[in-house]
């Protein structure tokens, strides 16, 4: 038995004494008086009883232990050709500093704060400012609709929101203020005040007795201490991105968070205090709050911030350019970013310009990370690319190759075995486990490991009903997968993307596997519609590399040919279509969904997390010319 094995198993049998070793890593104000609490399934609590606060241990702690002067955060902007390090101590000065601001405006224990904010520093700042003052944030999608930013404000019910004038793209600048104020006079909620950070490309207008300028905000604000907090006291609120009029807030809570992260950090990434890390999101995602903002600085390593694209700040070499001008050892990003990258530069022709002599692994997560990518990407850096599966909810990977423990041989196609404190289970639609090899659905033993959600925002109800209800003693993933004879996990779609072909339950994930592998493939998207033969068939969208001539027509007959010949006749894979590019959210996940109803001409909203709402009309033109 590996060194891996053997921490599983531990893991496995008694949970508790894993997760309380885990904790020695926190420093508590006061320890805990039970590590887990059992007495209301299905809701399980964390280190219950301890109290802590988690800006103390992402910034204070490693100031006190003598890292004051080590390198805590790198902002990266090429959108405005800015760069800036903070040290922990000047980072734990200026978040002391607006915390200091928020409490002069009222904030307190237990307070909201949504920040609706692009990718400057203030965006972590405020964040940390609420965990230190034990106010709980929320934090939006810089640029989110009015609409939805209002159905957030209107849950969370927040005393101050911090945003900024504008976010600037690369082709153009996107105002907040207008987009703030249309939210808030569609909210019936109203908070007290509004920070604005204003920036030079497009000040906004303020609007008196209400919005103060983050230079006036901390004018003169003194620097506040830590507010303990009890370990199950909520630390954020975080939408889950799509949700409209009734959105669905995922509570963390303080104490499990500040363990499982920091635990992840060392085992899961392989990351040491002072290494530099990078996870290539937004504040705006899960991503962003695990991996951006908590995780790295609770371990005590360099997090970069970075205000860009993959591609077009300025080239397709972005990534190789910032990973060698500041050292970074471990990227973290979506599959998506090294499709984009692939697309514009297939050959790699931009990276041989850098020294990536101190990179040391590549994480994928977000979308489906398949085998071709994830090959051209392991081909192009010579490290391991890690593909790894986690959710929102779970707040940290559920299924990855912990390169801290013990790298173990990588499957293309699936993110490894489950992290040691994750049960995986596949299950039928009855709730019996699968057996190896025979696709259902992705369902976790309760309890979960700390660090996932305990509940919905102000609805235990609700969470019950959305996770724990369709297989009781699971949290349903709404994934579907199998596990296979190793014990490798392969998720292969979201259990509303299993299409049924004359009566055949089949995944759109192997599909596009299929469709990846092909040379001339950048990107892909299989979907099902309604036939009224059959129930539904699969129709492939198609992304081109940049460098592809062939005829479309070719290209399209060979894989066809293709998904024949690797998943069989029973697929009934017959329609293929060569698109520009595909509809996807603005952390990179594609909008199959959206497609489904645009392909069956059905009505469909926009989504307000779409990055351009221009695709979808090219998608319904090639869609109508192309079935």
């Amino acid at each position: 038995m590996g060194r891996f094995d053997e921490i599983c198993e531990r893991a496995r049998r008694d949970p508790q004494g894993f997760w309380a070793e885990a904790a020695r890593e926190i420093e508590w104000f006061r320890e805990p008086e039970q590590i887990l609490d059992e007495s209301k399934p299905p809701l399980y609590r964390w280190f219950v009883g301890a109290q802590l606060n988690t800006c103390h241990n992402a910034l204070d702690r490693h100031v006190a232990a003598g890292r004051g002067k080590a390198p805590a955060l790198i902002y990266d902007s090429p959108v405005t050709d800015t760069q800036r390090t903070y040290t922990f101590r000047e980072l734990r000065d200026e978040v002391a500093r607006f915390a200091g601001a928020l409490a002069r405006l009222g904030v307190v224990k237990g307070d909201r704060v949504v920040i609706y904010m692009p990718m400057i520093p203030e965006a972590a700042i405020a964040m940390l400012a609420c965990a230190r003052l034990g106010a709980v944030h929320s934090v939006v999608f810089g640029g989110f609709a009015a609409r939805e930013l209002a159905a957030r404000i209107d849950d969370a019910k927040p005393k101050v929101i911090v945003t900024a004038s504008c976010g600037i793209e690369p082709k153009r600048v996107v105002e907040y203020k207008p987009l703030l104020d249309a939210a808030l006079a569609r909210a019936s909620h109203a908070p007290e005040r509004c920070v604005i950070v204003q920036r030079d490309r497009a000040p906004a207008e303020l609007t008196p007795g209400r919005d103060v300028t983050w230079a006036e905000a901390i004018e003169g604000a003194p620097p506040h201490p830590c507010v303990g907090v009890a370990a199950t006291d909520p630390l954020y609120v975080l939408y889950t991105s799509g949700t409209t009029g009734n959105p669905k807030g995922i509570v963390r809570d303080n104490g499990g968070h500040a363990v499982a992260l920091r635990w992840s950090m060392q085992n899961v990434y392989g990351m040491q205090p002072g290494e530099v890390y990078w996870a290539a999101s937004d504040v705006g995602w899960v991503v962003g709050h695990s991996y951006i903002v908590y995780g790295p600085l609770l371990n005590g390593n360099t997090t970069l911030l970075y205000e860009g694209k993959p591609v077009g700040t300025p080239d397709a070499g972005a990534f190789w350019r910032v990973i060698a001008e500041h050292g970074v050892q471990t990227l973290f990003t979506a599959p998506t970013a090294i499709r984009a990258i692939r697309k514009v530069d297939p050959d790699g022709a931009l990276r041989g310009a850098y020294d990536l002599s101190r990179f040391r692994a590549l994480f994928l997560a977000g979308e489906r990370s398949d085998p071709d990518t994830l090959e051209w990407a392991q081909a192009q850096l010579g490290v391991p690319v890690i593909d790894n599966w986690w959710q929102t909810e779970t707040g940290w990977p559920i299924v990855s190759n912990c390169l801290g423990i013990e790298a173990l041989p990588i499957k293309p196609g699936s993110p490894t075995r489950p992290v040691p404190g994750w049960q995986v289970h596949v299950l039928d639609e009855r709730g019996r486990d699968t057996g190896p090899g025979v696709t259902g659905s992705l369902a976790l033993k309760l309890p979960l490991p700390p660090g996932s959600l305990p509940t919905l925002w102000g609805s235990d109800e609700r969470f019950i009903a959305s996770y724990l209800s369709a297989f009781p003693g699971y949290y349903n993933t709404a994934d579907a997968g199998y596990i296979d004879a190793d014990g490798y996990v392969h998720v292969m779609s979201r259990t509303d993307d299993i299409i049924n072909v004359a009566g055949h339950r089949l995944s759109t994930g192997a599909m596009e596997e299929v469709l990846a592998s092909h040379p001339d493939v950048a990107e892909c998207a299989v979907i099902g519609v309604k036939d009224p033969l059959k129930g539904e068939v699969p129709l492939g969208l198609l992304v081109l590399r940049g460098d592809c001539a062939r005829d479309h027509g070719e290209i399209v007959a060979e894989v066809i040919a293709q998904v024949r010949e690797s998943i069989g006749p029973v697929a009934a894979f017959r329609q293929a279509v060569v698109v520009e590019r595909l509809p996807k959210t603005r952390s990179g996940k594609i909008l199959r969904g959206t497609m489904k109803r645009i392909a069956e001409g059905a009505e469909y909203d926009v989504p307000a997390t779409i990055e351009d709402p221009a695709v979808l009309d090219e998608i319904a033109t090639v869609l109508g010319a192309g079935r």
